[in-house]
């Protein structure tokens, strides 16, 4: 059985931009794309209605490119339970009341089981000062924290 990744948005977003001439957003953009190419078939992926509507925001002509990316992809429950386990995220780790929708990823990976949540945002998600803080939470409320990482940390098999 393979294991499942959650994709944030921002990742999406690195794969359907145009390149960037900011050295550091290309570097994303290239080791997204080769995540994508080589390592994607190795899990099975899914998103949740955030994704969705994230992807779906902004730029008509982005927003298909997105959309097409992710079309098709089983998509995770938003329950009440979810919504009430991102709140707590917000409110305990604490997250800024904007990252809602970060707080929703988290929440939403965590509460289905999902091993790991892949995304560029290192301010709200994958972000070394808040990771014990996140899976104090989510061990409070009876779930295993999603392991919350960029794709460059995903290029190798994890079961090596």
């Amino acid at each position: 059985m393979k294991r499942r990744v959650y994709i944030e948005t921002t990742v999406i977003s690195y794969l359907a931009s145009r390149p960037s001439r900011d050295v550091i957003v290309a570097g994303r953009q290239q080791l997204t794309q080769a995540w994508w190419e080589t390592r994607r078939s190795a899990f099975e992926i899914v998103i949740s209605q955030v994704v969705l509507d994230e992807a779906g925001a902004g730029d008509p002509e982005a927003a298909h490119r997105r959309l097409a990316l992710i079309e098709g992809l089983p998509l995770l429950d938003m329950t009440s339970a979810v919504e009430t386990l991102a709140a707590t995220l917000i409110e305990e780790v604490p997250l800024p009341a904007h990252a809602a929708a970060d707080a929703a990823h988290i929440a939403v990976a965590a509460w289905h089981g999902v091993e790991f949540v892949l995304t560029w945002n290192v301010a709200h998600i994958a972000n070394a000062v808040l990771r014990r803080r996140v899976e104090a939470v989510c061990r409070r409320h009876g779930h295993a924290a999603p392991i919350l990482c960029t794709p460059d940390e995903l290029m190798e098999d994890p079961d090596v």
